[in-house]
């Protein structure tokens, strides 16, 4: 019996989500354009032609780009126009995309072309399409855009193998574009008016690496709550601060799911009922007592990217854009009979470069709050475990150095966060005076996620090494935090005696990164 396979994403240009771009980014799932949209390119497309036959200037079509827009470009040159606009703009540098970047850019560009809005053919989002279905992958150097007339620099070197230039990895080797193309047994596309530029303008560097970004920052803002419960636990801290009625007193949505989740993985818990009442208990530390209002900050902040996210990715960021029926049109825009044609600036990076500046910022104050949590842990003066969660202290360092590590992760992020939007150079003689800078704060905010995401992974491992020791008391912690427990130690054993910490932070990092513990927590509404 042949197993079920999904049926294609169908790209209209409107409802694509962020997990639809991991399903393709990572899992190689299938597209297809609608046929709707398809009837929209169309549409779009003979108001560009209608255009170039009556000889009107029309920015980047019948004219030349940025401070070149007063270059009046003769319709015969029109194909050579938009190949060399691709050539010309190619100028990344620094390391490459990974793949799942570029495939998370080439779905994000076609879904972009089939709104139906830039003026381009059908068949540059099918040749898109091909390219995620065949497996070529073009060479994108992560540098070099600075977010306003769209990522062009990223972007053309992701659509220059369209046309059988720049570079692409298939089947596992880089060639030549063309060589590429030839390999997979396609022909290499030749441009029309409008599709180069068409093929350049928009923020899907920005918004292919911040989509990413986004899934795994959420699924590690769940998983540090099962992480922090445990050290909650192994601390023997308190559950009070965690009351239901308590963090109904100040709703932020994040704040209550946080603290939910936190009585659910603590239920049950001999260690909680042991202490109840002692008076050293009456407050822990903010990293712990605080633990539902700094971590739900952080999934606020998340939601918030999220909605940017989902915008960004369903809209037309292209310039100038077209409306073939002319309904939505300001009378003052350039007409035909087929339409309209629109020239703006909906390619400015600015609401994803605010978003994941926010994004970025939030991540990192997971991890500023969870080394505080390993260094409480790793203090046997503050934990009442033994120094360094090791038995025998002294001669063996145990888990000191993980804190280290911690520390310059955490500090590494604080330059990391500095808002990238903050910051604008004006380019194309300043034509283009004010700019987003997202791409950097889209990169950046990966960065931090990664560091976040090695801090948590040793808080990880010293929480499941002072439940060790609080375990030979015969008290149980709560079930979810149990479950936890076991979960770690399946891929971690106890340390008994110093050893090499290596394989342990990466077992944990990967079992972090892998969403496993994510079932542990409540289904909430």
């Amino acid at each position: 019996m042949l197993a079920d396979v999904p049926d294609p994403l169908r790209l209209t240009g409107h409802d694509l989500t962020p997990e639809d771009v991991e399903r393709v980014a990572r899992g190689d799932a299938d597209t297809t354009l609608d046929a709707v949209a398809r009837e929209r390119m169309s549409a779009s497309r003979a108001t560009i032609e209608d255009l170039v036959t009556a000889g009107e200037a029309v920015y980047g079509v019948t004219t030349g780009f940025g401070d070149l827009a007063t270059r009046r470009i003769e319709p015969a040159d029109a194909r050579r126009l938009q190949e060399n606009l691709l050539v010309s703009h190619a100028v990344g540098v620094g390391p490459a995309h990974d793949r799942e970047t570029v495939r998370a850019m080439l779905l994000l560009r076609a879904n972009t072309l089939a709104r139906g809005q830039s003026g381009c053919r059908p068949v540059l989002v099918e040749r898109l399409i091909d390219l995620l279905r065949l497996g070529i992958h073009p060479t994108v150097p992560e540098q070099g855009s600075v977010g306003a007339s769209g990522d062009l620099a990223p972007l053309a070197h992701l659509a220059l193998p369209l046309i059988g230039r720049g570079e692409a990895e298939f089947g596992g080797e880089r060639l030549p574009g063309g060589d590429a193309l030839r390999r997979a047994g396609l022909e290499p596309l030749s441009l029309e008016a409008k599709e180069g530029l068409a093929l350049l303008n928009g923020t899907q560097q920005m918004t292919a690496i911040g989509s990413l970004v986004l899934l795994d920052a959420e699924r590690l803002a769940a998983s540090a709550s099962v992480v922090a419960a445990m050290s909650t636990e192994a601390l023997l801290g308190t559950d009070v601060a965690f009351a239901a009625a308590y963090h109904a007193a100040r709703p932020h949505p994040g704040q209550a799911r946080t603290a939910a989740e936190l009585r659910h993985l603590l239920r049950d818990s001999q260690l909680q009922r042991s202490h109840h009442g002692e008076s050293h208990k009456v407050q822990d530390p903010y990293s712990v007592r605080c633990i539902p209002q700094v971590h739900g900050a952080t999934r606020d902040a998340l939601a918030y990217t999220r909605g940017v996210l989902h915008i960004e990715m369903n809209s037309a960021t292209d310039n100038p854009l077209v409306f073939p029926d002319g309904s939505d049109a300001d009378p003052g825009a350039l007409a035909t009979g087929g339409g309209t044609v629109i020239s703006g600036g909906n390619f400015h990076g600015q609401p994803v470069a605010l978003a994941m500046d926010f994004a970025k910022l939030a991540i990192a104050e997971l991890g500023s709050i969870s080394e505080r949590r390993t260094a409480l842990l790793t203090d046997g003066r503050m934990s009442g475990l033994p120094p360094f969660l090791v038995a025998d202290a002294g001669l063996n360092s145990g888990l000191m150095l993980l804190q280290y590590t911690a520390a310059a992760l955490v500090s590494e992020n604080k330059v990391l966060v500095h808002p990238s939007s903050a910051d604008s150079i004006p380019t194309s003689a300043n034509q283009e005076d004010h700019v987003s800078m997202g791409p950097i704060a889209a990169r950046h905010a990966r960065d931090v996620l990664r560091n976040v995401e090695r801090v948590v992974a040793l808080e990880l491992l010293c929480a499941a090494q002072g439940l060790d020791f609080r375990l030979t008391d015969g008290l149980r912690p709560g079930k979810g935090v149990s479950e936890a427990h076991e979960r770690i130690r399946e891929v971690v054993p106890h340390l008994d005696t110093d050893r090499d910490p290596g394989p342990d932070i990466a077992a944990a990092t990967a079992l972090l990164r892998s969403g496993e513990l994510l079932d542990l927590l409540p289904a909430l509404a």
